[in-house]
């Protein structure tokens, strides 16, 4: 039974020896074998490897992929005309030398973006005082971005290389301080408020200008319109009155009392109305007075 058990101890031992010498590294990595603090190896490629177990060796992983360094802070930078703005900004790097790397810059990927922040913030902070801010927002922006990946470059591959290569350098924002903006911002605002009023105002004038020539051709027309009715009405009147005229001529009896009684409807119209006259000698109520009254006329 113990030489049972002494058999499974040491093939559980020789099983764990056996695995602390197998490593496999990632395609998106670097494999760096340290033999007793000291880079022995760097694999580059991917798959299974071996080492002696520690503490003779060990190892660690550095990511070769294309990674992405974002400006962390928004501290204001001075342009040529001494105005204090603020970049954002990106970059894209990637570890191409591992064995360098960990030599002149750290054992990690954040050791890089720390020390590669540095390095990028001065460039846009030398660049950024060559220029206006119009400049900066328009016709040198890929300039300044062309000459800050062309400094960084030169500082990471110097006389101590940094084991890594700088593939780009964006600027993703340019803008005055958080101040400077408010007051931009206040005064735009003000400017679109008067440009508002005056747009209002001139709008009212104009309304104003339309409606009271609306109003004088309203009342032209309206004048045109009754000439045009009186000057009918009267020619209409003109011809009742010819052809009341020819009718009334031919029997000056019957004109007298169709005029009689258009006379007595225009006088006893309402119920309220009195007269006081003498039927007898008014000439007013002839035609009430039967057709002996009216006869002599017509003997004549």
């Amino acid at each position: 039974m113990n030489k049972i058990g002494f058999i499974v101890t040491t093939a559980l031992v020789a099983l764990a020896l056996l695995s602390s010498t197998l490593f496999v590294v990632d395609q998106r990595q670097f494999g760096v074998v340290y033999a007793l603090g000291q880079i022995k190896e760097v694999i580059t490629e991917p798959g299974l490897n071996f080492k002696l177990p520690p503490p003779f060796q060990n190892v660690s992983y550095i990511d070769k992929r294309l990674l992405t360094l974002d400006s962390p802070d928004t501290e204001p930078m001075l342009t040529l005309e001494k105005q204090r703005v603020v970049i954002d900004w990106f970059v894209r790097w990637r570890i191409t030398e591992p064995s360098q790397y960990i030599r002149n810059v750290g054992l990690d990927e954040a050791a890089g973006a720390n020390q590669l922040n540095r390095v990028v913030r001065n460039a846009f902070q030398e660049e950024v005082n060559r220029f206006t801010v119009r400049e900066l927002l328009s016709t040198k922006r890929d300039q300044v971005m062309s000459d800050v990946k062309r400094e960084v470059l030169q500082a990471v591959k110097g006389a101590k290389p940094w084991g890594i290569d700088v593939v780009d350098v964006r600027i993703t924002r340019v803008d005055y301080v958080e101040a400077i903006t408010e007051s931009v911002y206040r005064r735009m605002e003000a400017e679109r408020k008067r440009v508002a009023n005056e747009l209002r105002s001139t709008g009212a004038a104009e309304g104003e200008k339309i409606r009271a020539d609306a109003d004088r051709q309203r009342e032209v027309t309206i004048a045109n319109a009754y000439r045009d009715a009186q000057k009918i009405k009267g020619e209409g009147d003109g011809q009742a009155a010819a052809i009341y005229g020819e009718a009334f001529g031919r029997d000056a009896q019957f004109a007298q009392f169709y005029r009689s009684l258009d006379a007595y409807k225009a006088t006893f119209n309402k119920k309220a109305d009195v007269m006081v006259l003498d039927p007898a000698n008014s000439e007013f109520f002839k035609a009430f007075r039967g057709s002996g009254a009216t006869a002599a006329p017509a003997k004549k």
